[in-house]
């Protein structure tokens, strides 16, 4: 289905309030809802919250669309959510081996940005953050993966995440 921007206010406003009635809705309604929008019973083992999210995005889908292709290739490239935390798990240990003292720099938007990793965080302008994607997006404003944004983990290959 094709990519279709976000409509004016009002007809936002519908799908808010649609979103709205799926909230008041015990585990059995969103099954309900789930069939009546899949044709088919819900997976057993997904909770009310999951349940709840998947039929919000697919009323949105309905009325917008859905992911763009490139959008959804990242996706797919993204790999399992085992990947995921094992991937994390090891970003997390890179993190805590480096020593305080160390200092990290990363050329953002023309400045040279540096910080100084501490004992107990890391200190960028004068201010203290407990993590290096919290500083990454004090610096961009944007989310960013901080170690990646410093260069202690390498961009992704093709097909692994």
């Amino acid at each position: 289905m094709p990519r279709r921007k976000v409509g004016p206010a009002p007809e936002r406003e519908v799908v808010d309030v649609e979103i709205g009635r799926l909230r008041d809705l015990d585990v059995e309604g969103l099954r309900r809802r789930w069939q009546a929008a899949f044709g088919r019973p819900p997976p057993t083992h997904l909770s009310r919250h999951l349940l709840f999210r998947t039929l919000a995005y697919r009323m949105q889908v309905d009325r917008w669309g859905d992911l763009d292709g490139e959008t959804r290739r990242l996706l797919d490239r993204s790999g399992s959510s085992e990947e995921a935390g094992k991937t994390a798990i090891e970003l997390s240990r890179r993190t805590k081996d480096i020593r305080a003292g160390t200092i990290l720099s990363r050329e953002w938007n023309g400045r040279m940005q540096r910080v100084a990793v501490l004992d107990d965080g890391f200190s960028w302008n004068g201010k203290t953050y407990p993590s290096l994607s919290q500083v990454a997006r004090a610096i961009t404003g944007t989310r960013w993966n901080g170690p990646r944004f410093f260069g202690l983990r390498d961009k992704p290959s093709k097909g692994t995440s």
